[in-house]
C-alpha cells in the first residue's frame, strides 16, 4: 500500500518496460466485501496476470490486497468522518474531490497506457484525458443518474440532468466501455456507444480475495459464531442487508416454510449490527425463534463455507436491474437457487436453472419448499445451472473478454 507520499515519486520511477501500464481509479473503500470492490479486485487481478502494471487509486478506508504487479495508492483515511456507505453521499463527494487531486498528481509523475475509471471517477477522468493523452476505460457498474434517485439522494432535476450529461459525455469520450449485465449493455448501446468499443464483462468470477493482512469482520469473532445445526436443511442467504435485498420478504417467507418444514433453518450471513437487530426483531415477530440464525459479517472464505452447507441458496432481491455478483457463484455451486423474478435476475436466470419466484412471501415460500422437496427438479436445475455457468461465465470466459479489451487498448 502507498499513501500520499506515492505522489512524490519522481518520473523515473515509472515502469521502464514495454508492458502496458494502467491507472485504476476506484472511488470506494477498497477492499471491502461488497459488490463494486469485488469487481475492481477481479478486474485488476486478471489484468495484472496478463502483464499490465497497475496503480490502483482508492479511498483511505478499506483493506490492502495482494495482487502481484498492482500498487495501491490511498487517500488519507479521514476516519473521523465515519464509514463510506453504499450509494451516493456527501462524504463520497468530499472524497472524490481529493481523488481528483491525487489523480492529477499520479498523471503528472507517470505515463499510463490507459486509465480505468470505475463509476463516477470517469466524470473527471474524461476531462483529464486530452491533457495527459491516455486512453480511457469507463467501467460502468450502473447508470449514475439512476443511482441518485434509486438511493433517494436527490430529486433535483437539474442535478440529475447534469449527471446524465456527464454520463453521456463520458460514454462518448471513452475508448472502451465495460458494462456488467445485459440491461446496462442495452442502455450504453442506446446512448450511442459503438459496439466495437463496448465490452460486456460480467462479475462472474469469485475466487478468494488475497488480503495483505487478516480481515476485520466488524461482527462476532470466529469463536463467537452462532452454532449451525449439522443435519438441518439450511436455507442460506449471504450478502449485504441493504433494503433492496428483500430480506424482510425472505424472513416472512421462511415463517411460512416452517409451517411444513419445521426442521429447516434460515441462515443469514452478513449485515451490520443495526441491520441484524432490525431483522432479528422481524424474525421474533414471525415467531421463528432458533429457526433464523445470523452470523454477522464474516470473511469471504467463511461465507463460502456456510454457503457450501446449504440445501437452498437465496437471492431475494426486491428491486434493481443490475445482476448481483453472487448469482454467478450460486450457479456454479451445485446447490439449487431460489431467486426473485425481477430484471436483475432474469437477464441471467430462468426457470430451467433456478426456482424463480415473485418478490412476495407466499411465492417465495413455495419456491423454497419446491427446492427443498422436489428432488427431481432440484437435480435438473442444478445440472442446467452448472452448464450455463461453465459455458458463459467461467474464469476462462472472463479472461477471454478481458483479453479482447486489452487488445483494443494497445
Amino acid at each position: 500500500m502507498e499513501g500520499g507520499t506515492a505522489l512524490l515519486q519522481p518520473r523515473w520511477a515509472r515502469d521502464k518496460t514495454n508492458r502496458m501500464k494502467a491507472l485504476v481509479i476506484a472511488p470506494e473503500p477498497f477492499f471491502t466485501p461488497r459488490g463494486t470492490p469485488f469487481s475492481v479486485y477481479y478486474r485488476a487481478l486478471v489484468m495484472a496476470e496478463r502483464g499490465v502494471a497497475i496503480d490502483l487509486l482508492t479511498y483511505g478506508q478499506g483493506q490492502d490486497v495482494d495482487i502481484p504487479g498492482c500498487r495501491i495508492v490511498r487517500l488519507p483515511r479521514f476516519g473521523f468522518l465515519g464509514p463510506v456507505k453504499v450509494g451516493p453521499s456527501i462524504l463520497k463527494l468530499f472524497l472524490d474531490g481529493w481523488m481528483v487531486l491525487w489523480t492529477i498528481g499520479l498523471l503528472l509523475r507517470n505515463r499510463y497506457t490507459f486509465v480505468h475509471a470505475h463509476e463516477e471517477s470517469v466524470f473527471y477522468a474524461r476531462f483529464l484525458k486530452p491533457l495527459f493523452g491516455f486512453k480511457l476505460v469507463y467501467d460502468m457498474h450502473s447508470s449514475l443518474p439512476e443511482q441518485l434517485t434509486n438511493f433517494k439522494f436527490t430529486t433535483s432535476g437539474a442535478l440529475i440532468g447534469m449527471f446524465r450529461a456527464l454520463e453521456r459525455s463520458s460514454l462518448k469520450a471513452s475508448e472502451a466501455v465495460i458494462t456488467i449485465c445485459p440491461d446496462l449493455a442495452e442502455y450504453a448501446l442506446a446512448e450511442g456507444v459503438d459496439p466495437s468499443r463496448h465490452f460486456l464483462i460480467e462479475n462472474s468470477i469469485f475466487e478468494e480475495v488475497h488480503l495483505a493482512s487478516a480481515p476485520s469482520t466488524n461482527g462476532p469473532g470466529a469463536t463467537d459464531r452462532p452454532p449451525v445445526p449439522a443435519n438441518a436443511p439450511l436455507v442460506v442467504y449471504a450478502g449485504t442487508l441493504e433494503p433492496y435485498q428483500g430480506m424482510d420478504i425472505l424472513v416472512r417467507a421462511f415463517a411460512i416454510v416452517r409451517r411444513t418444514r419445521p426442521d429447516a433453518r434460515l441462515l443469514i450471513v452478513g449485515g451490520t449490527p443495526e441491520q441484524i437487530a432490525a431483522l432479528r426483531a422481524l424474525a421474533d415477530e414471525e415467531q421463528l425463534g432458533d429457526g433464523c440464525i445470523f452470523t454477522g459479517r464474516v470473511p469471504k472464505h467463511e461465507a463460502q463455507a456456510y454457503a457450501s452447507r446449504a440445501s437452498v441458496l437465496m437471492s431475494p432481491r426486491s428491486e434493481g436491474k443490475n445482476t448481483p455478483l453472487k448469482i454467478y457463484e450460486q450457479l456454479a455451486s451445485g446447490i439449487p437457487l431460489v431467486a426473485t423474478n425481477i430484471r436483475a435476475h432474469t437477464q441471467v436466470l430462468d426457470d430451467s436453472v433456478c426456482f424463480l419466484v415473485d418478490p412476495e412471501p407466499a411465492s417465495m415460500a413455495r419456491g423454497i419448499l419446491g427446492a427443498l422437496n422436489d428432488d427431481q427438479r432440484r437435480r435438473r436445475v442444478v445440472a442446467a445451472a452448472l452448464e450455463l455457468y461453465e459455458t458463459h461465465y467461467a474464469r476462462h470466459v472472463y479472461e477471454s473478454k478481458v483479453g479482447r479489451l486489452l487488445q483494443v487498448l494497445k
